[in-house]
């Protein structure tokens, strides 16, 4: 059960004692207090986790301070939206994430020079943009390819991130440890930028890592779906990490496996977009990337990583990570995928008339119903 407290309700208010004081009559649930700020209005819920059904819904919602009390059987109860609940978002380093709000990341897949970097850091500004993906810890799939350079990295990383504006950067990490490492990198920088911590594809069931996430309320998680895994596996994957307190979590969805083989490395599951929105109350981010493998072109001349692009951010995306590179034929990770630099300024202008475009077709549903 999950009950909602009414809005002008705080943890030092006689209502909320009263309440925690009322539920000590069932000391085999679990309570959970989780307090979300959104855009209009301040929530506490209060999770009970276990067996129920003893308690009466009745009585809970005639308590005071109580706006009303959801019986809950998703196994995603933390991040699900459990039908009538709102999407709340959060926000980080002044920028609003949530079911309603749309950023482009774009950016080396892993950092390999400092004049690559600064080159993305740079071109970022010019058209606008203030959020980059930036991989110090790079996991591969033969042990001699390239890994990143790891922490060696990360002081001049922040420190360029400062010196052109970039707010937010989404980073991979592959062990707690690494946590650590971005968080003493920050503070020695000076704080010039945020971090959104990113869980890959490959890590998508590591759930010692994802406790390690959850259990740091200081940045965000942009978790991805694993490449080979159901839809509700990847949802209680991250549930795990709002099962440790944080909630800022963003799902992404970069293509899964499949035994058809081409023409793409996976099979694009943008459609999935809507399905993850109306489960669940995470803002849901697309990697356009990753699935298509390639800068392979249709005769219309639009590249398939432009078109399924679109695909989702037609169907609600909040969130598109994609891979850009200064000299893609010489990136020591994934070049044949990486855009060259010099197609940012379309590509952003190409996203946001689709995201425009989705925008009147909402108004036009909405009018019509």
């Amino acid at each position: 059960m999950i009950i909602i407290l009414e809005p002008h309700i705080t943890k030092e208010s006689k209502e909320f004692k009263d309440l925690m004081e009322y539920l000590k009559r069932f000391p085999h649930l679990q309570v959970k207090v989780m307090e979300h700020q959104g855009v209009t209005r301040s929530l506490i819920e209060v999770h009970l986790i276990g067996e129920d059904y003893m308690i009466s819904q009745e009585e809970i919602e005639n308590l005071p301070g109580v706006e009303k009390a959801i019986r809950v059987t998703a196994k995603y109860r933390l991040i699900g939206r459990h039908g009538a609940l709102s999407d709340f978002g959060f926000e980080y380093q002044g920028i609003r994430f949530s079911q309603d709000s749309f950023h482009i990341f774009a950016g080396l897949c892993a950092v390999d020079t400092y004049e690559n970097a600064e080159a993305i850091f740079k071109a970022l500004k010019e058209v606008g943009l203030c959020c980059a993906r930036m991989g110090a810890y790079k996991p591969r799939t033969s042990p001699y390819d390239f890994q990143g350079h790891g922490k060696a990295c990360l002081p001049w990383l922040f420190e360029l991130a400062g010196k052109y504006g970039i707010k937010v950067i989404a980073m991979e990490v592959l062990a707690p440890h690494h946590i650590e490492e971005i968080k003493e990198a920050l503070e020695e920088a000076g704080n010039p930028c945020g971090v959104i911590l990113q869980i890959g594809t490959r890590n998508a069931q590591n759930f010692e890592l994802l406790k390690a996430v959850g259990r740091q309320l200081e940045f965000p998680v942009l978790y991805k779906r694993g490449y080979g895994l159901a839809l509700e596996e990847s949802l209680n994957a991250a549930e795990y990490i709002a099962s440790e307190g944080n909630t800022k979590i963003i799902f992404c969805l970069r293509g899964v496996r499949t035994h058809l083989g081409d023409p793409h490395r996976n099979l694009v599951d943008f459609a999935h977009v809507p399905v993850v929105k109306r489960l669940t109350r995470l803002p849901v981010c697309i990697d356009p990337s990753h699935p298509i493998g390639s800068k392979v072109a249709d005769p219309d001349g639009i590249k398939d990583i432009y078109h399924v692009t679109a695909q989702g951010v037609i169907s609600g995306a909040n969130m598109v990570l994609v891979e850009f590179h200064p000299q893609p034929e010489k990136a020591l990770c994934d070049g044949p995928q990486s855009l060259p630099l010099s197609e940012l300024p379309l590509y952003v202008e190409y996203v946001q008339k689709v995201r425009e475009c989705y925008l009147e077709l909402k108004k036009l549903v909405k009018s019509e119903s």
